[in-house]
């Protein structure tokens, strides 16, 4: 049996039924094939209906299937009846006994469906419609019991009491038939209206009520011996298991269990809900058509319509009960929602008087009809001061013409909004910038106005202009920013006729790194306010002046011939900062460097402003205090730098670099003791690169370092090699960067490296210039102080040449000072540059320190060291740098031919 096509098989079992019917109806092949056909119709659609009630259940889950189960078998218990009928009476050709097997099988089927009409599933129920429901059961059992009594009952009792066991048999058809009838209407009455599996308990019910008549009637035929087979009621019995076939290959999910009853399920069901009284009616009405007919009533009919009165009482008295439950739920419902609504009032309204904004309503010809009080909060006014008054008149003659023009246009459209900007004035007097939105809701009977959201923006508009400001100008000077400086250029190039009629200067003042280390961060302000108030005296008016960051500024020149403008304003400005500054009552001086480009060098500002950087940078190399104008050279020379940047990155992977050491000798002795470490630079394609173009840019960059570490570490391991073996305690010079001093903690990188190398502490000399003592001194002097401890030896290299002041050689831990060559060039001629030198070497043996003399190049200058009582001596006269094998060659040989060492 398929499920697939329910269609077609509807379709057959109709077509089976209308022949049965047609058949009978037309006694078409005798009596005897009539009833043969009809006994063999009858056991056939029994046995389908019960095997199509069985695959459905196997096919269904949990009481579902428990319900088409207790189907199935009970159309297969009435198909074993009808079989044991059609066996005795058609193949043993003999009267079917009564009562008999078919019997049997016929009342068999009563338990068995109604246990699977008692398993479908019903919504669950609230205590009190569970009650309701069971009273609606027992209104529909007594009614139905009623009319079977008067219909079936009552005449069978009174007529058949001479055959006791027949007498039992058929009073069993019509009280089964009660039974199933009333658990069907019983169940029907549970399932909302339209649910699921409501249509297929609608086929099985109008089964049972087709059963119920048909065996009616055969008890009344059977009780006065007028029942043969193959009849019309033959034909009911064949539609009705007819219906149950239909309803077990009813698409769809079947009996399924229906949702959770909710508190509106009874207005979803009211066809379920009258199906009580229908039933009830029927047996009233039964009852008084017998009454009327017979003229007599029975003390059971009147005990069952007495019992029909009290149910139908009970029923209305739960009624009534469900209604007062009803209305107490509505209003619970009614009192909930309006104090959600009061709730909701009441939030609006506090947004609305909290709110930052002032809401008012005008009307057409703008008189103000409502103020929130939110108005009183924002502008001093309250509502009461400003209802009924024209809001025109009310914010002034500065703010009126704005919005009687944003009104009108709006006035003709709906829904129109616009945004506006206008001072009011505030009830204390002063006037506050404040933002207006107007939106048109005339056309809203609600509103009937235009609705004005106002709020003063008037502190952050104050705000975000001093934040502007503060973007666009230097806060230290008050000079244009390098924002402001980038926007001012954009458009005097975008503006200028010609590209040339844009010039820029780049300016970076010299020495100012040293005043500011030296002095103090104040200082250094205070000289930085001086210089700017010298800036704007110095160029022309239009002109913009800006500070870039630290000492660095820029000036923007537009003229028609920019480039001349520049370079007279650029010799103004140096002029003015020619003069000294008075500072803390101390007279500062700095030169200045300055980079020049024009417009007609550059595609865009970015171009323009790296050029005048190049420049800049061009002018302080070549000693600062001038001017350097660009030339696409510069631009050469900066692509240089970068690709030699790169190949010095490449330098400390590969292995590139290479130390040379130059000796240090005793002036007293003429014997080596010690070397200074000088690193070099054997490019793959460039050759020998001097320290000069590269150290530069290693501590620019950084790179220098993890170079000064390797420097560092190859050094110890040289001084070492030279040492192992003999007596010899030399001294290994290494020079450190400030950037070393800048970058962790180099006391640390020291103790490392000699614990790597083996090096004694005593044996290593740090050598540092003066930058190291004027850079965040507090910090480098902790530093200092470690490495002291350590037991380094810390010299000061190229002594003189800087900001030192004998209070920093008191407070720095120094034990050496290298006399810069400058100084020792000087030597043999002036003497005035003779008692210079004398100078430092008795300030070095004053503090207890070591003095040495570095690039004697002559005889001459030997000689002078020596007489002036210099301790150490180093330079070309005495040794170039050289590799490591032939430094070693010199250590073993010694200087002597070079040296004339006094006995």
């Amino acid at each position: 049996m398929t499920f697939r096509h329910p269609g077609r098989g509807t379709t057959g079992v109709v077509a089976l039924v209308v022949v049965f019917a047609v058949w009978t109806v037309g006694g078409f092949g005798g009596e005897i094939v009539t009833r043969t056909a009809t006994n063999i119709g009858t056991v056939l659609i029994t046995l389908a209906a019960g095997i199509a009630c069985l695959i459905r259940a196997v096919r269904s889950r949990g009481r579902m299937g428990a319900a088409w189960i207790g189907l199935g078998l009970g159309a297969l218990s009435y198909s074993f009846g009808e079989a044991a009928w059609t066996w005795i009476e058609t193949v043993q050709g003999r009267e079917v006994p009564f009562p008999g097997l078919p019997d049997v099988g016929y009342l068999g089927m009563v338990p068995l469906t109604a246990a699977g009409l008692l398993m479908v599933p019903a919504a669950r129920q609230s205590t009190a419609n569970r009650v309701r429901s069971i009273v609606d059961g027992m209104m529909i059992a007594c009614s139905l019991l009623l009319i079977s009594w008067i219909a079936v009952i009552g005449p069978l009792l009174t007529e058949g009491a001479d055959n006791t066991a027949g007498l039992y048999v058929l009073l069993g058809y019509p009280l089964g038939d009660v039974v199933l009838v009333t658990i069907v209407l019983y169940t029907l009455a549970l399932l909302r209206r339209g649910g699921q599996g409501s249509g297929s308990l609608v086929l099985i019910g109008a089964a049972m009520l087709v059963i119920a008549t048909a065996d009616s009637i055969y008890v009344f035929l059977a009780l006065h011996d007028e029942y043969a087979s193959g009849g019309l009621l033959d034909i009911a019995w064949i539609a009705a298991f007819a219906l149950v076939l239909l309803a077990a290959r009813r698409p769809g999910p079947g009996l399924s269990r229906p949702a959770p009853e909710s508190e509106d399920d009874a207005d979803q069901r009211p066809v379920a809900m009258l199906v009580p009284y229908a039933v009830v009616l029927a047996a009233l009405v039964c009852s008084v058509a017998f009454y009327a007919v017979s003229g007599r009533s029975d003390l059971f009919t009147g005990g069952s319509r007495t019992a029909l009165i009290v149910l139908i009482i009970v029923r209305q008295l739960l009624t009534l009960l469900e209604n007062r439950h009803l209305t107490r739920q509505l209003e619970a419902r009614v009192a909930k929602r309006s104090a959600e609504l009061q709730a909701s009032e009441a939030r609006f309204r506090a947004l609305v008087l909290q709110s930052s904004e002032s809401v008012a309503v005008i009307d057409a010809e703008t008189t103000i009809r409502f103020q929130s009080e939110s108005v009183e909060r924002i502008f001093g006014y309250t509502p009461e001061m400003l209802l009924g008054l024209n809001l025109v008149q009310v914010v002034g003659r500065r703010a009126a013409p704005a919005i009687a023009a944003g009104i009108e246009s709006i006035k003709d459209q709906p829904l129109g909004v616009v945004v506006l900007e206008v001072p009011i004035r505030h009830h204390s007097g002063r006037l506050r910038l404040a933002e207006m939105t107007i939106t048109n809701l005339l056309h809203d009977p609600a509103v009937g106005g235009y609705v004005l959201n106002t709020r003063d923006i008037h502190d952050s508009r104050e705000l975000q202009e001093q934040l502007m400001h503060e973007a666009y100008h230097d806060s230290l000077t008050g000079l244009a920013s390098r924002a402001l400086f980038r926007e001012r250029v954009i458009e005097a190039l975008e503006q200028s006729v010609r590209s040339d009629d844009v010039a820029i200067l780049v300016l970076d003042l010299d020495g100012f790194k040293e005043i500011n280390d030296s002095l103090g961060h104040a200082a250094g302000d205070a000289l930085l306010l001086q210089v700017a108030d010298r800036l704007r005296a110095a160029v022309r008016e239009g002109d913009t002046v800006a500070r870039f960051g630290g000492d660095e500024f820029g000036v923007l020149i537009e003229s028609l011939a920019a480039r001349a403008d520049a370079e007279a304003v650029a010799g103004r400005i140096a002029g003015a900062l020619e003069e000294h500054f008075v500072v803390g009552g101390r007279d500062l001086r700095v030169a200045v460097s300055i980079g020049l480009a024009s417009g007609a060098d550059a595609d865009n500002v970015d171009q323009l402003l790296r050029n005048a950087d190049l420049a800049m940078y061009r002018a302080k190399s070549a000693g600062g205090a001038g001017l350097a104008a660009y030339d696409p050279q510069m631009l050469s020379g900066l692509l240089q730098r970068l690709e030699l940047e790169a190949d010095l990155r490449l330098a400390l992977e590969r292995n590139e670099l290479a130390l040379h050491y130059q000796p240090t000798v005793d002036l007293r002795t003429g014997k080596i003791i010690g070397f200074e470490a000088l690193v070099r630079w054997h490019h793959p394609t460039r050759g020998m690169v001097s320290p000069l173009d590269f150290i530069g840019i290693a501590e620019a960059t950084g790179l220098i370092v993890p170079m000064g570490r390797w420097v560092l570490a190859e050094a110890c391991r040289q001084a070492v090699a030279w040492g192992a073996g003999t007596t010899r305690r030399l001294k290994m010079s290494v020079n450190v960067s400030v950037r070393q001093f800048e970058h962790g903690d180099l006391s640390a990188t020291v103790a490392e490296v000699l614990a790597e190398t083996g090096l004694p502490v005593d044996q290593l000399c740090l050598e540092m210039t003066e930058s190291v003592l004027l850079t965040d001194t507090d910090e480098n002097l902790t530093q200092l102080e470690r490495l002291k401890a350590l037991g380094v030896t810390l010299a000061m290299d190229d002594f003189g040449t800087g900001y030192s002041s004998l209070a920093y050689l008191r407070r720095y831990p120094m034990d050496i000072l290298k006399i810069d060559r400058s100084f020792v060039d000087r030597l043999g001629g002036d003497r005035e540059d003779e008692a210079l030198v004398r100078t430092i070497v008795r300030l070095g043996k004053s503090l207890g320190m070591t003095t040495v003399a570095e690039g004697i190049e002559d005889q001459i200058q030997l000689a002078a060291l020596r007489e002036l009582d210099c301790d150490v001596a180093q330079g070309y006269l005495l040794s170039r740098p050289l590799p490591a094998d032939d430094a070693g060659r010199i250590l073993a040989e010694g200087l002597s031919a070079k040296l004339s060492v006094p006995a």
